[in-house]
């Protein structure tokens, strides 16, 4: 795992300083690889790639990066893990100029299938999560590459004339030429969603790479060209899977998510797993102790509030599969303690609340493990979240009531006032059977099903279900005349459960949940591997008929008969819980100082884009418990927060744990 950094420039600039400030730029991705750093200039065209290694894989020399192919031809800067790289090799091998290796790294292999079969055919043959740029001497032209579900980030922009491109936006803010221009219509989407989608950033001017795509950037005359090396659409849109039976179809699934593990397990370093005692990670720890009966290292997060707490259930799993388990219980002190952290860590607004007990958990594995696995992506994959449910049960009543009656309903049921609505359902409904979400008050949940009715087509029911917000536009003058960019189209499901499922497949999952792995882990140089994440346990999710994810109201029909297989049904069945934290208490208790300050502040451009008067008022009826502002709050305070940063902290503040290596002379990968 790495961060990786460069830049194009023109003629006008120096080698040595081309390279120092490419030095400046990796220097601020050094949590990203703390092991070795190393810059490469191509004095003919200017281009210089960075690189900060965390070695995983070949901790030798034999695996520093930039690195150049046998042939000269393809520099690499290389950012995450081949985990087919052995197969790769035996591949190579067998090739008429077949490499001498130098190492085991999946660098080499990589570089060497570059030389071998080209870039886009060499990385349609990898499986793994990475970003990648490969520097074409010859075609005299720099390839961007992200992997196919967007595990690992990458940012590109020009400013001043100059290309950069780096594994987090601090990289780029580092660079002179960089301009920190607040995107509206990206922060109106923000606002809207809770983080940014991809193409977009935050700032104008950047772009991130999308999942399952190459940018190739003509250093010769600036153009640029995007194209797909794979899609998740047309995989979905490939014919339904067919079994002879059931049991096959679970036979299937776990077959490919143990090849997935096995795979994955691969690592020069301690590795371990996040374990939050819910059926995704602990089907993944079940495949590791099938697979090797030694003791596996576990890592979970518990809370004293019980109604946020999965300590327990983490614990009677880590106890049957008798792992070497670790849990911390985390007190609202120290939970908060990791907020004003999270600006930095995440370099543009972002709002998922889960992001705080992520970065504790994979602060607490970095203690024992470098590498840990995660049961990221079975929610998506496999019909996780209830709003799957609820959304598509919803529509199948909304399809039946004409478009131009459900805003005047949705009016109506807004406009109840809070107290009476609390009061009338606080006889009849438990408090979370209302909420269907932990800590949700009736008032609450019929403001958010007053935003449902108000859904036109199934487009704007998703995004009613997903944002904070009622109307975000409303909440300042220069976002209001502002689109939004968070659009994939007919995903041509044939379902409201399937669409939303790939609509989470191709924005939430890459955008806010694997965005929100990524910088936690990273932040404290923990590699985190998500099997499900394996692109053909992917392929094969898509297509698996929806009968086999959910049935009578519950998802993951096909993982749980998977879990029964290694855990008793006891430790499977139960309500989700997801990776939350107390947030609607702490504005109103611990946080509410700071809540208050960050609103009636006017330190910043993102502040003035905002109406800080209505924020406080949502803030006053939050507080009074009128209603539940929490998920609005938090978006709006993330992105206040996120204004006030010093740009100069992500560079200033980096510590440097090894020296930077400045390649002379290129380093070949191998000899032919």
């Amino acid at each position: 795992m790495c961060g990786i950094a460069g830049s194009i420039e023109g003629s006008d600039n120096t080698r040595a300083s081309i390279e120092a400030r490419v030095g400046r730029m990796i220097s601020t991705l050094a949590h990203r690889g703390p092991d070795d750093a190393g810059v490469w200039t191509d004095p003919s065209f200017r281009v210089c790639l960075g690189n900060r290694r965390l070695a995983v894989l070949d901790r030798s020399d034999a695996g520093h990066q930039p690195m150049v192919s046998a042939s000269g031809r393809y520099v690499v800067t290389f950012n995450g893990e081949i985990y087919n790289c052995k197969a790769l090799r035996k591949e190579l091998e067998s090739v008429r100029c077949a490499p001498v290796w130098r190492g085991t790294s999946d660098t080499e292999v990589l570089v060497a299938a570059f030389d071998a079969w080209g870039i886009e055919a060499a990385v349609s043959a990898c499986v793994g999560m990475f970003a990648i740029a490969v520097w074409d001497r010859e075609l005299r032209a720099l390839t961007l590459v992200r992997d196919r579900i967007g595990e690992k980030p990458l940012y590109f922009g020009q400013f001043r004339g100059v290309w950069l491109f780096g594994s987090e936006l601090k990289a780029l803010v580092a660079h002179p030429a960089f301009e920190s221009t607040i995107d509206l219509q990206a922060a109106s989407t923000y606002m809207t969603l809770g983080y940014v989608p991809a193409p977009a950033t935050i700032y104008r001017g950047v772009s991130k790479v999308r999942p399952g795509c190459l940018v190739r950037i003509d250093a010769t005359t600036h153009a640029v060209q995007e194209r797909p090396y794979w899609s998740l659409l047309e995989a979905a849109g490939r014919p339904p899977l067919e079994f002879a039976s059931e049991a096959e179809a679970v036979d299937r699934v776990e077959a490919l998510l143990s090849q997935a593990v096995a795979q994955q397990r691969t690592a020069d370093q301690p590795l371990g797993a996040l374990l939050s005692g819910g059926i995704d990670s602990s089907i993944i720890v079940a495949l590791m102790r099938a697979q090797d009966a030694a003791p596996i290292q576990t890592f979970s997060i518990g809370f004293h509030e019980s109604s946020f707490n999965e300590a327990e259930y983490a614990r009677s799993v880590a106890s049957h599969f008798a792992t070497d388990h670790t849990e911390l219980y985390v007190t609202a002190a120290e939970a908060q303690a990791v907020i004003p952290l999270l600006p930095s860590m995440y370099d543009e607004p972002f709002a998922d609340p889960s992001q705080i007990p992520s970065y504790l958990v994979s602060k607490l594995a970095r203690t024992s493990v470098t590498v840990a696995l995660t049961g990221d992506g079975g929610d998506e994959l496999f019909g996780g979240y209830p709003r799957y449910e609820m959304g598509s049960r919803l529509w199948s009543l909304m399809r039946h009531v004409p478009a131009s009656w459900r805003p005047p309903v949705g009016d109506l049921l807004s406009g109840m006032a809070p107290r009476f609505v609390d009061r009338l359902f606080s006889g009849i409904f438990a408090h979370d059977d209302v909420a269907g979400v932990r800590g949700m008050r009736p008032a609450h949940k019929l403001a958010k099903l007053a935003r449902v009715l108000r859904s036109r087509d199934l487009r704007g029911l998703y995004l009613s279900l997903l944002s904070p917000w009622a109307e975000p536009a409303s909440m300042g003058r220069s976002l209001r005349s502002q689109t939004l960019l968070h659009d994939v189209g007919d995903s041509g499901a044939p379902s409201a459960y399937q669409d939303f499922m790939l609509r989470d497949l191709i924005g939430y999952l890459p955008d806010d949940i694997l965005t929100k792995i990524d910088r936690s882990a990273m932040a404290v140089s923990l590699e985190n591997r998500a099997p499900f994440l394996d692109h053909r346990v992917v392929e094969f999710a898509v297509r698996l008929p929806l009968a086999l994810k959910a049935r009578n109201g519950v998802g993951k029909w096909v993982l749980r008969q998977v879990l029964y297989r290694h855990i008793p049904s006891a430790l499977v069945d139960r309500p989700k819980m997801g990776f939350c934290v107390p947030l609607d208490a702490w504005l109103r208790g611990p946080l509410k100082e700071w809540t208050g300050d960050l609103i009636g502040s006017r330190q910043s451009e993102a502040a003035l884009l905002l109406d800080r008067s209505a924020l406080m008022r949502m803030f006053q009826e939050h507080n009074a418990g009128v209603r539940d502002w929490h998920q609005a709050l938090w978006t709006a305070l993330m992105f206040l927060a996120w204004g006030q940063i010093d740009r100069s902290d992500s560079i200033s503040s980096t510590s440097e744990r090894s020296t930077i290596v400045f390649d002379r002379a290129p380093r070949a990968a191998a000899s032919t």
